[in-house]
C-alpha cells in the first residue's frame, strides 16, 4: 500500500517534469542505463532509480509504457514534445532487471534503445536498474566458467532441443575431476537463455566458487517447455492445469533423455546425492512435480517463487504417491528443501509460508529466504540462487 501511494503521488509530478524537459530544460541527474545498446542515450536512470523513457514516433496518436511488477505494472502515458519524441518518467523502479515495452496506438513495440531478451513469450526489451551495495551477480576479476550450447534430439518430443550448460573454471584443466550437477529451470514465457542472460547465473556461480562459498558444479539450463511427439500444441495460457500437464512430458524428457545425456557428455557424478533441481515460478512448480516423483535422481531442491504446494497439495501426506508420508525416510534422502520469494510478491510469500507449514506438520525439514524489496522478477531469483547454491553438495 505504501509503495502504491508513493507511486501515485509521483505520477502526479510527471506532467510537470515533462513540460520542463520538452521546453529544453536539462535532464541532469539521468544517465543512460547500462543495459542500453551501444550509443543509445535512452532509457536513462536517475539516482533514485526513476527511469526516463523516450520513443521517436511523430505520427503516433497515443503511446504508453508498461513493464513488470517492479517497474510499471500499470501502463503510463507518454507525453509528446514538439520534436515528435514521446516521453515518460517511471518513478522509483525496483532493483535489478525488468522487462518493459511501449504500446504505440495499440501495437506492442520494444524500445529500440534497449537490448531484447526472451520474456512474456517473445523477444522483449529489458532494463537493468542499479543495485547499490550488491555485486554478487556482476562480472569480477575471478576465474570464469563457460556456458555452452548443448543440442540433443528428443525422441519424446520428436524435436531437437537446446540446453545451456555451465562448466566451472578449470573444467578443461582438471580433466580427471567429476562434478555435481544443478538442473536450473526458467519461468513461464521465458526459455533456456533466461538464467544466463537475465539471471547472470554464470557470474553468480563464478563468484561463489572463487570465494569458496560454493563447490564447483555443472549447471544445466534446459528449455522448460516440452510437447509429446504428434500431440497438439500446448495452450497459450498459464493455468495450473496447463502447467501441470506440460510438466508430465518434461518429466519424461528429464528422466529418459537430458539427465542420461548430460551424464554421458560431461564429467558428472552420476548419483542422486550429487544432483540438485531448482527453478523459478513455473520452474519451481516443475521442480516440485518432477523432483518429488524422482527422489532416486535428486537430493537437493530449490523453489524460487514457485507456484507450488499452497495450490496443488490439498493433502500433502498422500501427494506424489505418499512421498511425504514417511518424514524420517524423506529427510534421510533429501538433503535440502529450500523456498525463496521476494517481499513484494505477497502471494508467493504466502505460498512459501503455507508450504513450509504443511511440511513441518508432517515432520519434513525445510528452509526459506525472503528477498527484501524485490518482486516477481529476476533480482529476486538472482538473490535466491546466490543463497541456495552455497548449500549444495556439502
Amino acid at each position: 500500500m505504501k509503495r502504491f501511494l508513493t507511486f501515485a503521488c509521483l505520477i502526479l509530478t510527471v506532467g510537470f517534469v515533462f513540460s520542463q524537459m520538452a521546453s529544453g530544460q536539462s535532464d541532469a541527474g539521468f544517465k543512460p542505463a547500462s543495459s542500453n545498446i551501444q550509443g543509445a542515450d535512452f532509457p536513462k536512470i536517475s539516482a533514485d532509480n526513476s527511469v526516463y523513457v523516450r520513443l521517436k514516433a511523430p505520427d503516433a496518436v497515443k503511446v504508453l509504457v508498461q513493464g513488470g511488477d517492479g517497474l510499471c505494472p500499470k501502463p503510463i502515458d507518454l507525453v509528446k514534445d514538439s520534436t515528435g519524441n514521446w516521453n515518460a518518467i517511471i518513478p522509483a523502479a525496483g532493483p535489478g532487471f525488468h522487462y518493459y515495452w511501449f504500446m504505440v496506438d495499440g501495437v506492442r513495440v520494444n524500445d529500440p534503445g534497449s537490448d531484447t531478451y526472451f520474456g512474456y513469450g517473445r523477444p522483449t526489451g529489458g532494463i537493468e536498474i542499479p543495485v547499490p551495495g550488491e555485486d554478487f551477480f556482476q562480472a569480477k576479476n575471478v576465474p570464469h566458467g563457460d556456458v555452452r550450447e548443448h543440442w540433443y534430439f528428443s525422441g519424446i518430443t520428436g524435436k531437437w532441443r537446446r540446453a545451456f550448460v555451465y562448466t566451472p573454471p578449470d573444467y578443461e584443466k582438471n580433466v580427471r575431476q567429476l562434478y555435481p550437477v544443478l538442473y536450473l529451470l526458467h519461468g513461464a514465457g521465458e526459455n533456456e537463455r533466461g538464467w544466463s542472460l537475465q539471471g547472470h547465473m554464470s557470474f553468480i556461480i563464478d563468484n561463489l566458487i572463487a570465494g569458496k562459498k560454493a563447490v564447483p558444479m555443472i549447471v544445466v539450463m534446459d528449455n522448460g517447455y516440452a510437447t509429446a511427439r504428434d500431440a497438439p500444441a500446448a495452450p497459450a495460457g498459464f493455468s495450473m492445469k496447463d502447467l501441470s500437464k506440460a510438466a508430465e512430458t518434461l518429466e519424461q524428457v528429464y528422466v529418459k533423455e537430458i539427465i542420461p545425456d548430460i551424464d554421458l557428455s560431461y564429467r558428472t557424478i552420476p548419483k542422486r546425492e550429487s544432483r540438485a533441481m531448482a527453478g523459478l515460478s513455473m520452474g519451481g512448480l516443475q521442480t516440485m512435480l518432477i523432483g518429488m516423483n524422482h527422489l532416486e535422481l535428486f537430493s537437493y531442491f530449490g523453489f524460487f517463487s514457485g507456484a507450488i504446494m499452497g495450490n496443488i497439495l490439498e493433502d500433502p501426506k498422500t501427494a506424489f504417491n505418499g512421498v511425504f508420508a514417511d518424514a524420517a525416510s524423506f529427510n534421510k534422502k533429501v538433503k535440502l528443501m529450500w523456498f525463496g520469494a521476494g517481499s513484494g510478491e505477497t502471494q508467493f510469500v504466502k505460498m512459501v509460508e503455507d508450504s513450509r507449514k504443511k511440511l513441518e506438520g508432517l515432520g519434513i525439514k525445510s528452509t526459506s529466504y525472503i528477498s527484501h524489496g524485490t518482486f516477481h522478477e529476476w533480482h529476486t531469483w538472482r538473490r535466491d540462487l546466490n543463497e541456495f547454491a552455497p548449500l549444495l553438495f556439502k
